[in-house]
């Protein structure tokens, strides 16, 4: 895996998260009714509204967020590199698992669109965690 590839999926991970972790966290009520946005409308399929729920989870992705923000800035240090892979794909893993499992709850654009969303971050956390290419002779 390349450099190029490991900032790519940082990239995505950051803005995802960002972007969810602060809609979530600073105005939990609208992203509760109008997420993910563009007049789609996910969350209240799943649930009634819950604040201190919908905090906890803006929280949680702004801190997948700086842990992802980092790894942007030491990209050389594998360690960090790996656990924001361990830490972010076990997040996506478990996310879309119970996901899939409220396919139901969506018609079949919203529950295809939910399927390509958290398969490509859960990819981007996963190839992270994957070796880095070797620059040596081959």
């Amino acid at each position: 895996m390349n450099l190029v590839l490991y900032r790519v999926c940082l990239f995505v991970l950051t803005l995802s998260g960002a972007s969810v972790g602060c809609w979530a966290y600073f105005a939990p009520l609208n992203w509760h009714n109008t997420f993910p946005g563009m007049g789609l409308t996910w969350l209240p399929a799943l649930g009634p509204y819950n604040e201190h729920l919908a905090k906890d989870v803006g929280a949680m992705y702004l801190s997948l967020t700086a842990l992802s923000a980092l790894t942007l800035v030491y990209l050389s240090n594998r360690t960090l590199r790996i656990v924001t892979a361990v830490s972010w794909t076990t997040f996506n893993l478990l996310h879309l698992i119970y996901h899939l499992q409220m396919l139901h709850m969506y018609g079949a654009r919203d529950a295809s669109l939910n399927v390509i969303a958290l398969s490509v971050v859960l990819l981007c956390s996963a190839a992270l965690g994957l070796p880095a290419r070797s620059n040596g002779p081959r």
